[in-house]
């Protein structure tokens, strides 16, 4: 019997990184060594208070029915940290919903609020979740262009009157992956601003919201006047909180949006892990004691990799935040190519800007997710290669 595969399947590309785990095994198995600066998953362990909490509950074996939803005690720890960190109100019960991790919510919102054919509005390059979930739902992508004149940030006033009248939803990401642009105040004002204009649903993808180098953090989509009404923000546990094998995190903002998104996760499971909860519960009511010595880590790290490229005569995007630098190499070379030379030449690994959309061709993405001294170490490889 012959196994066929759903023509649906023929959305999803093959992914780079497999591409480059083949390659650095081709080169540790010759007994070259590597600096992996691929993937964005954190490689600081959660915090000790973050880790007793989940293995106590763990141990509790009334913990492990189906929790069928985000409990009572996660929402509420979500509200109080949207209040305690930007003042924003968020009603438990209404405004907010847990996901499986943001892979899972990012990949499954285009289908409760968009029809075959319908557009979405999206940036090139982007996070390569934005575009699976687009596609799975049948909608149609219209790329937003991130460009160095305009410090990497979608401009609304270029997306064309036709397409801005039939698109049903937007996603943003700031500061973003693969590139950190910064979200300023004035920024989303526009966004709001937009979408009360042509209808638009806006969903803000905050990742990397704690990460920032500045004095005052970035601000959030749902402070900015009017946003509960057109959009919703999402943020995992992953990033900040280094919890991303736990799966955890959230949708908040429009009520009649995070009730759709509901009815639709409801068809979907039967919820996260309750221990899991609990330690994610414990993270965000402690918020700050994790993410003040994360974003020194994460910035001491960031000067080390930047100045370092731009020695070497790399064009590094300007960031004030972010878990990546994005850069463009002075070779002339395609950024695949570029990138699987880098790793059979130096064992140094990143990944080539194509991969996330168009825009990205001769750029690399480099993850923060190695210490400082690895980091330079990576540097003193990339000299090489000149």
């Amino acid at each position: 019997m012959k196994i066929q595969q759903a023509k649906r399947m023929s959305i999803f590309e093959p992914s780079i990184f497999v591409r480059l785990r083949e390659v650095m095994a081709k080169r540790t198995a010759n007994g070259g060594s590597v600096i992996d600066l691929s993937l964005g998953s954190p490689d600081l362990p959660p915090a000790s208070f973050v880790r007793e909490r989940l293995s106590k509950t763990s141990a509790d074996p009334s913990r492990y029915g189906y929790t069928m939803a985000g409990t009572a005690r996660f929402n509420e720890a979500v509200a109080r940290y949207y209040k305690r960190r930007d003042g924003v109100e968020l009603d438990p019960e209404t405004e907010i919903l847990q996901t499986m991790g943001s892979q899972e919510g990012l990949v499954h919102l285009p289908l409760a609020f968009c029809d075959e054919g319908d557009v979405v509005l999206t940036t090139n390059p982007a996070y390569v979740a934005y575009d699976a979930g687009i596609r799975l739902a049948g909608a149609e992508p219209y790329y937003m262009p991130l460009l160095k004149e305009h410090q990497f940030l979608p401009q609304f006033e270029e997306i064309p009157e036709e397409i801005a009248k039939c698109a049903k939803l937007m996603i943003l990401n700031l500061p973003g992956n693969p590139v950190p642009a910064t979200p300023t105040k004035q920024f989303f004002e526009a966004a709001v601003a937009f979408a009360k204009k042509y209808h638009i649903l806006i969903l803000h993808d905050a990742a990397y919201s704690e990460f920032y180098y500045t004095d005052e953090p970035f601000p959030s989509f749902l402070a900015t006047e009017g946003a509960k009404e057109v959009g919703l923000e999402t943020n995992s546990l992953s990033k900040s909180f280094s919890l991303a094998g736990a799966r955890i995190a959230y949708f908040v903002g429009n009520r009649d949006a995070i009730r759709i998104l509901k009815e639709l996760k409801s068809n979907l499971d039967y919820g996260v892990f309750e221990p899991i909860q609990e330690a994610a519960v414990s993270a965000l009511d402690r918020a700050e004691e994790i993410t003040v010595p994360l974003r020194e880590v994460f910035k001491e790290r960031h000067h080390v990799l930047k100045e370092g490229l731009e020695q070497l005569g790399w064009d590094v995007a300007d960031s004030e935040g972010g878990m990546f630098v994005w850069a463009k190499y002075p070779f002339e070379l395609d950024d695949e190519t570029f990138a699987i030379q880098a790793i059979e030449k130096v064992g140094v690994v990143m990944v080539p800007g194509s991969s996330f959309g168009s825009e990205g061709e001769g750029y690399v993405r480099i993850a923060l997710v190695q210490p400082a001294e690895k980091l330079r170490e990576a540097v003193q490889r990339l000299t090489k290669l000149n």
